[in-house]
């Protein structure tokens, strides 16, 4: 498998370079696949341990090609533990340094559930397939791989540059909290890249759409909702069931309907993406874009996974809990409600929402963890002329639009900090065939072997001579 692999991505280097792209080199295809394959067969879901045994592989690459040990930092926290790699510069600027963000775990992932193994990188003549293969250990294989060639190639950037990977952004970023509010180091930073959002469409027939920088996130919060009940034996069924009583609470949320929402950056993002997508929903991006309460517009915009959060806030139940036993009545019934909030939206607001919906006032609301509303960053010229570079050496004129995230990233933290933050992956896929956290996820890969360069154009534009 590795030798195919490997032959794949020499060919895929060398039809690169034919094309006229810049030359990939085969050792930086080969060893970029390499670190993807290693980090992916790693399952770095919440409850395994194993975001240090990534980050100690990580480390090791570093410090074999050379970064000092003091600029290669593996911060434990908790279980997991976040990597930090300083790459100095010359200086020269007189600038702060960039931060480059990414995140080593990944959501769980059941092999009974899937067509082909959760954690062994598979692919066919279309898909590289695994957990992690989008979200995101192909932006940290990237950015990893990047660094590690940049400093081969003698580069010296006029400022520090830093990648900082956390541990757990998937469940209660416990590691994007201290490097955000508890290394000062980090939040010096002038701005930061973010590999885990951004990224250009392509149509179901691979035709370039946009390329999106993501600029603003939504605002995570999840509920636990309760209905508790004295319970009972079976055989004496009472009309108050916690089961059928958190039912109809489910029902009334799968119901509801959250107000359409827009600011200035969605509507030039449907416009964009609207005139580029064309037919009936790329009309209906256009229709919303200059008259956002055109209500069937909205209604059509929001029967659509790819874009629903873009239009308002959404809440959805994600798991359930009831019960003690087959042979008792339950004592209570427990349904998780995960939100992402429209900016400027408060999460009490919300909760309100939830409760007038469900219209249970014996259903008992919990708001886990604490949520973060964090700011948009305004977009900077120089930012967007080195990512415009990036995607135009591939895309010639292919437009650039900004975007707000309908999930939440590792940014919400920086951006709360007070670094600017912008999503600039290195991904071009058709976000229909997006399956990150769902099942068979998969990456193209054209659209891998096509993100090579990405970075180091960036780079090099930024901090370059």
């Amino acid at each position: 498998m590795k030798t195919l692999l490997l032959a794949l991505a020499l060919c895929t280097a060398a039809a690169g370079a034919a094309a006229g792209a810049e030359t990939v080199p085969g050792e930086h295809a080969r060893r970029t696949l390499e670190i993807y394959r290693h980090i992916v067969e790693v399952d770095t879901s919440k409850t395994t341990g194993n975001t240090p045994r990534v980050a100690r592989y990580l480390a090791d690459l570093f410090l074999e090609a050379g970064f000092p040990a003091e600029d290669v930092r593996v911060v434990p926290k908790d279980s997991f533990a976040s990597l930090i790699v300083t790459y100095r510069g010359d200086g020269s600027a007189g600038k702060k340094p960039i931060l480059f963000l990414g995140h080593m775990d990944v959501v769980e992932a059941y092999a009974k559930d899937w067509e082909r193994p959760p954690f062994e990188l598979t692919r066919d003549e279309t898909n590289f397939y695994a957990r992690g293969t989008i979200d995101n250990k192909f932006g940290v294989a990237q950015l990893t791989s990047t660094f590690l060639r940049l400093r081969e190639e003698g580069f010296v950037p006029d400022r520090d540059l830093i990648l900082a990977f956390s541990g757990d952004e998937e469940s209660g970023m416990v590691t994007t909290r201290m490097m955000a509010y508890e290394m000062p180091e980090l939040v010096e930073a002038e701005f930061a890249l973010n590999s885990d959002a951004g990224g250009g469409d392509l149509s179901a027939d691979g035709r370039a759409i946009s390329y999106n920088v993501q600029a603003a996130e939504k605002t995570y919060a999840t509920w636990e909702v309760t209905v508790r009940n004295p319970g009972g034996h079976s055989s004496r069924p009472r009309d108050d069931n916690a089961i059928y009583e958190l039912a109809s609470a489910v029902k009334a949320i799968e119901a509801h309907r959250f107000p359409v929402r827009w600011t200035e950056m969605t509507l030039a993002y449907f416009q964009k993406v609207g005139e580029k997508l064309g037919g009936e929903l790329g009309d209906a991006m256009l229709r919303f874009a200059y008259d956002p309460g055109d209500a069937e517009a909205a209604e059509r915009l929001r029967r659509e996974p790819s874009y629903v959060g873009t239009t308002r806030t959404t809440c959805v139940v994600t798991m359930l809990d009831a019960g003690h036993a087959e042979n008792a009545l339950p004592q209570s019934a427990t349904a998780t409600v995960n939100c992402r909030i429209f900016p400027g939206i408060s999460v009490a607001e919300i909760e309100a929402e939830l409760k007038a919906a469900v219209a249970n006032p014996d259903a008992e609301f919990r708001l886990l963890g604490e949520p973060t509303e964090s700011p948009i960053s305004e977009m900077r010229a120089d930012v967007l002329a080195a990512v415009s570079k990036a995607v135009h050496s591939r895309y010639p004129g292919l437009d650039m639009v900004t975007y707000m995230e309908s999930g939440g990233t590792d940014g919400m933290h920086f951006r709360n900090a007070g670094v600017p933050t912008w999503g600039v992956s290195g991904i071009f896929m058709n976000p229909d065939e997006m399956y990150a956290h769902g099942l068979n996820e998969r990456v193209p890969v054209k659209a891998f072997y096509d993100a090579l360069d990405h970075w180091s154009i960036i780079i090099r534009e930024l901090t370059g001579p």
